[in-house]
Formats: C-alpha cells, structure tokens, sequence
C-alpha cells in the first residue's frame, strides 16, 4: 500500500556508502568494540572508580577490565576484601597515560593504534597512513606533559611503557615500545630526559627500553658528540671525564666501521 506513493526516481536511486578515512574507521571499530565489551559485562562486574594523578582526576572502569593487570588485580583482592566501597587511587599516574592504559584493558590497543604498514611486515602508527608522500610520522604529538620532572616533556611512549611496567602488562609495554620507534624525537633534551625516566621507572633486569634508548644513541653518535645537553647530561653524571669517553667511544666505533668497509670485499 505506502510502495504506491513512492516516485520512480526514489525507487531507483541507491543509497551510497558514507566513505571514511583509514583512521575514522579504526576509531569507529575501537568504539565499537569497547561498547560491545562493557555491554557484555555491565550485568556481571562492578563498577570502580580511579582517582588519578595530583588533580584527582576520576575515571570508571569495569573490575573484570582491570583484572588483566596484576598490579589492579592485587589490590582489588587486597582492598576490597572487608570494603564495600570500590575505588582506586594513583597519585602519581597521568591522567592521560592513565587513559591510554585503560583503553589498551578495554580494546587491547592505544591510540593512535597500529596498522599494518605496505611493506611486508611493517607497522605505522594509523594517522600516518595518508602522509606517505609527504615523509611524515603521523600527526600525533609524540610527548606529554610530565609536571614531576625537570624540562616538563617526555616521549609519550616512553610514560606509557614505564606505567606498563608498575601494572605488569607485558603486552603494553611492546605496544609502546613499537610505537616510539615510529614516533620521530628532534629534540635531544626530550630523549635524554626520556631516557633518565626510563632508567628511574625500570628494573636494572629491563632489556627492552634502556637498550633503546643506548641504541638510539650510539646510531646518532654525531649528533650527540656536538649536544651540548648531552654533555651537561655526562658532566651531571659525576664528571666531564665520563663525556670525553663517551666521544671517545664513538670515534673508536667509525674508527672501526670504516676499517671493517675497507677490508670488506665488495660485490657486484
């Protein structure tokens, strides 16, 4: 009866799919399957409520989301025990690392997340996929605001894996890690900074970020012999001796790069 009042020209058009980018797709996806995940729990796990940071910023978080942490799981067993009253305190996490920590509990990733890159087993960062022409590492700041620390800035991922360090996610603590080798550094301040964090925030037995941050360097030995923040770094360590060797150690190191390419037979 209603298909008698319809115009042929209604009926023969089709609708067209609303086209997205590559990132509005991956936050829709995200969106989708963090609603998905707190639906299916909502009637089975409680709601806890963080106050986190200095400014007491307040989160809400499913218990069954924070359980995949040991560190979240020890004191919700420990704290929770004799009390009814469910929230958690963390003074001396950011907030915005805090938000990146619980939307990896929620959709096992963090923004920006990663995409498979066009090169066989390659990652990017996904607001880097349409920037290739240009040569650019994505749009997304790739430090944060640290109040707590001199200088005030640090790599993101950086925070991010040393937090993943106190909660006991190993899986985070290779998604950030992956992420800050897509994330360019210019700043030589903001990494030597990054990397005395890393050292404060990391067991002696971490072999993950603190060889980063060496191999970063030792592969930018010419740009740190000339820094002058790094040779304040190595005068605050005790004294200018520990500079002095470690320019002496990056000329040994072309000393012999060169000598093995020259002794090296060359092939066609």
């Amino acid at each position: 009866m209603f298909s008698s009042f319809r115009s042929r020209s209604r009926v023969s058009k089709t609708v067209k799919p609303i086209k997205r980018s590559v990132g509005e797709r991956s936050k829709l996806k995200t969106q989708q399957k963090l609603d998905s995940s707190m639906a299916g729990s909502s009637m089975i796990s409680p709601i806890i409520t963080l106050v986190v940071g200095p400014d007491l910023r307040l989160f809400a978080a499913y218990e069954h989301a924070l359980l995949k942490s040991p560190y979240f799981a020890k004191r919700i067993q420990d704290q929770f025990y004799e009390s009814s009253s469910k929230r958690l305190k963390l003074p001396d996490m950011l907030p915005e690392v805090f938000a990146c920590v619980l939307e990896y509990l929620y959709t096992d990733d963090y923004f920006p997340r990663l995409c498979k890159g066009n090169r066989y087993h390659s990652w990017e960062l996904e607001d880097a996929q349409d920037m290739h022409n240009s040569g650019g590492r994505g749009r997304v700041p790739s430090t944060i605001y640290h109040p707590g620390v001199d200088g005030n800035y640090l790599l993101t991922d950086t925070v991010v894996y040393c937090a993943a360090e106190k909660l006991g996610l190993e899986e985070l603590k290779r998604l950030a890690l992956i992420k800050q080798g897509l994330r360019l550094c210019a700043l030589d301040d903001v990494l030597i900074r990054s990397a005395r964090y890393a050292y404060a925030n990391t067991p002696d037995t971490d072999r993950r970020l603190r060889p980063l941050f060496i191999e970063m360097i030792i592969q930018d030995r010419k740009r740190f012999i000339r820094s002058p923040t790094m040779q304040m770094e190595m005068r605050l360590g005790g004294s200018k001796f520990f500079f002095d060797l470690f320019v002496a150690m990056c000329r040994h190191v072309d000393e012999f790069v060169d000598r093995t390419n020259k002794s090296s037979p060359r092939t066609i």
